[in-house]
């Protein structure tokens, strides 16, 4: 059994054929996953997907492109959707500085004050880190006291993987680490701990080879486990069984 732990299937990609994607997961032994909120709105889709699907669970909040969006009463509103039983988290929240599309020092103030909610409502977080490495682990080690939760599709090095597992995070794999151009990423997933593992896909992003080029969705996470599986040498259902275990374990997820 796979547990794909960030997917996006509430995107308007997957308008036309939702439910043939929840049920071409299932075909692919991917019997549950997690449904991530990027704004209020999308969190608010993956609170809906999860309350009519069984295989999904919901973690709501705002992704650093939405910084300039928020409103005080979204905080409020996060935190009220946490009692919702099928929300296991908030996320994905934290810093984006490769496209910039808000201003860096509003993304951390944002990102701060959801760390905030996400401690009083005593949830695991999952982070958005793209070329924002330094400020990321700043903002964790002096705001993230108390709050655990995975780095989404990790691209940092084996330095800040190795503090991460120390400070006692997990680090999520996506299709990246397929690519030809995955760089120390191989090395890093194979070497860290098997119990701080997640596997995603990022759905509608990040699509593995061979599918490269063609929309994710929650059923091509078996080509990321296959693919780490074998980097470290491990039975796949080994593999499956462990990084599924994780996803429960860290979002208190009884299946």
């Amino acid at each position: 059994m796979l547990f794909d732990s960030h997917a996006h299937i509430d995107d308007e990609k997957f308008d036309d054929d939702r439910l043939a994607v929840i049920t071409r997961a299932k075909e692919n032994g991917v019997e549950h996953f997690i449904n991530v909120g990027a704004d209020m709105q999308s969190s608010l889709r993956s609170i809906k997907l999860a309350e009519d699907h069984k295989e999904i669970y919901a973690v709501v909040g705002v992704h650093p492109h939405e910084a300039e969006k928020v409103l005080k009463a979204d905080y409020d509103q996060i935190a009220q959707w946490t009692r919702h039983p099928r929300v296991v988290g908030i996320g994905e929240i934290g810093l984006d500085y490769y496209y910039d599309l808000s201003p860096r020092q509003l993304q951390k103030e944002v990102f701060i004050r959801q760390l905030d909610v996400a401690r009083q409502m005593h949830m695991p977080v999952s982070i958005h880190d793209r070329d924002a490495h330094g400020d990321t682990m700043a903002i964790l080690k002096s705001e993230g006291k108390g709050i655990v939760g995975v780095v989404h599709c990790f691209a940092g090095s084996m330095e800040m993987a190795k503090e991460l597992i120390k400070m006692g995070w997990y680090l999520g794999v996506d299709g990246p680490v397929t690519f030809k151009n995955a760089a120390k990423l191989p090395e890093i997933m194979t070497n860290i701990p098997l119990e701080r593992l997640l596997i995603e896909t990022d759905s509608p992003y990040l699509t593995p080879v061979p599918l490269r080029g063609k929309r994710n969705e929650p059923a091509y996470v078996r080509y990321v486990a296959e693919h780490v599986a074998a980097l470290r040498n491990l039975e796949f259902e080994t593999f499956a069984k462990a990084t599924t275990q994780n996803v429960c374990d860290l979002f208190a997820i009884k299946l």
